[in-house]
């Protein structure tokens, strides 16, 4: 039976991504059911499919759906710009993530993440890799299944001594477990093996987490190094830097999505590169806390050592934005700066790693990341019309340098549109700010924080 498709995409010009890295001016995808049936010129699969519904995208770039290695999507998002941009890490993590996170409650952690997603999609994420702090993964995941996005979650967990809420690594990872079972690979939402990482595991539970990944082939992610306290820990407790005990553990390889890695010394690149570990690379988390990526970042150079790079936005107070394209310009701005050598990585690779490359990079390139057929239908329709893409150049160097996820028109996720003319049609977003801030300020009052303005703000009626 020959299978007609649902929808052809029309018009636009089609970045593929694929191996020749080909752009299809006035090309076309066909859309059958949750999988890109064809992706060729506009009158070809017109011709060779008459009749089919179209979405025209004339003046448009047409691209894979982006990925987000690494984002938090509970705590943060229902206290946004109220963490202030002053203070260090720690004290961001102690004085706020950690009392909100203790004040969530379940419905808080599903709105949170339901908040995010639409954020995500409306710029163009169309897989988001949750970063693990999550205390009810189920309503998280229906929060992702609500607003249509692909994606990981995970849970937390930890079993050191003296920090509260800690527990066996036995149950750490009986509970690791269950979320992987009750989210297999192949659905919309996927389990993954997830730890909080830094100094908050012990040995057995590292190795157990890392032969979980591997037995489930749901993949590991955890974080690692975002500044120097992380290796000061690990000389401290085992008398090697972080990388290398997780190497002697047996933890790095293929099924590790580390995120973070930025304070590296040779070793540990040379550990992870060999490994072929991957990182999850979330630039403005790092500049926004001042953790130092400018002095010891080294994801340009284990980009180009072969090594798996993806992008992250992180949490909501970090990160701040969950774009994409904005981290993937940071990235390579970084990289060609801090080398002060403009031919350093730039926007083909940033590109490659907000697509096929981030994809590969979570274990998924074999299903999306490019515009191919066979594969699905992520795709993301941006609006090339206005005066950033005038006159049209390259398209790799303006959807990197002169744009970001506000160019964003049409989404599909597996076929399913879930963003039109830059809204989210899988939500009614006018009644979720309306929740949210209600959320918020509930939340906020429970934690016992108080938000801090800048500026005086003085009711004008």
């Amino acid at each position: 039976m020959v299978l007609v498709p649902d929808l052809l995409i029309t018009g636009g010009d089609v970045v593929t991504m694929n191996t020749r890295r080909e752009v299809l001016l006035g090309g076309a995808v066909a859309i059958q059911g949750d999988t890109i049936a064809a992706a060729g010129a506009t009158g070809e699969l017109r011709a060779r499919w008459p009749g089919v519904p179209e979405l025209d995208a004339t003046g448009c770039v047409v691209t894979p759906g982006m990925v987000n290695a690494h984002q938090h999507l509970t705590g943060d998002p229902l206290a946004r710009a109220c963490i202030p941009d002053d203070i260090t890490s720690d004290e961001a993590i102690f004085q706020w993530s950690v009392p909100l996170h203790r004040a969530h409650r379940p419905q808080d952690e599903e709105l949170s993440a339901l908040l995010a997603c639409v954020e995500n999609l409306r710029n163009g994420v169309t897989t988001v890799v949750e970063a693990g702090t999550v205390a009810h993964p189920g309503r998280v995941a229906a929060a992702m299944l609500r607003a249509g996005v692909r994606g990981t979650v995970g849970t937390w967990g930890w079993d050191v001594e003296g920090v509260p809420h800690s527990a066996p690594a036995g149950e750490v990872l009986d509970r690791l477990r269950a979320v992987v079972d009750a989210y297999p690979a192949g659905g919309l939402v996927e389990g993954r093996v997830t730890l909080v990482g830094h100094g908050l595991a012990s040995a057995g539970l590292l190795a157990g987490a890392a032969d979980l990944a591997r037995e489930t082939g749901a993949g590991l992610t955890m974080h690692m190094s975002p500044g120097p306290a992380d290796a000061e820990h690990y000389l401290r407790t085992t008398g090697r830097r972080p990388l290398l005990h997780l190497a002697d553990l047996g933890v790095l390889g293929p099924h590790l999505l580390l995120a973070h890695a930025v304070w590296l010394d040779d070793t540990e690149v040379d550990a992870l590169v060999g490994s072929g570990t991957a990182v999850a690379y979330c630039p403005w988390a790092y500049l926004r806390l001042g953790q130092g990526v400018t002095r010891a970042g080294r994801h340009a150079e284990i980009l180009t050592r072969g090594g798996r790079i993806a992008l992250g936005c992180d949490a909501g107070n970090a990160g701040d934005a969950a774009d994409i394209l904005r981290a993937a310009a940071l990235a390579v701005g970084l990289a060609k700066d801090t080398a002060m050598d403009p031919a350093a990585i730039g926007a083909p690779e940033a590109l490659e790693m907000a697509t096929i490359g981030g994809a590969e990079a979570i274990g998924m390139a074999g299903r999306i990341g490019s515009v191919e057929p066979g594969k699905l239908a992520d795709l993301v329709v941006h609006d090339a019309t206005g005066p950033q893409w005038s006159p049209r150049g390259d398209v790799a160097q303006q959807l990197v340098w002169s744009t970001d996820g506000r160019s964003v028109r049409d989404v599909f996720v597996g076929g399913r549109q879930v963003v039109r003319g830059g809204r989210c049609v899988t939500v009614d977003e006018r009644a979720l700010r309306a929740e949210v801030t209600q959320a918020s300020a509930d939340l906020l009052s429970r934690a016992g924080i108080a938000v801090r303005h800048h500026w005086p703000h003085v009711w004008s009626n």
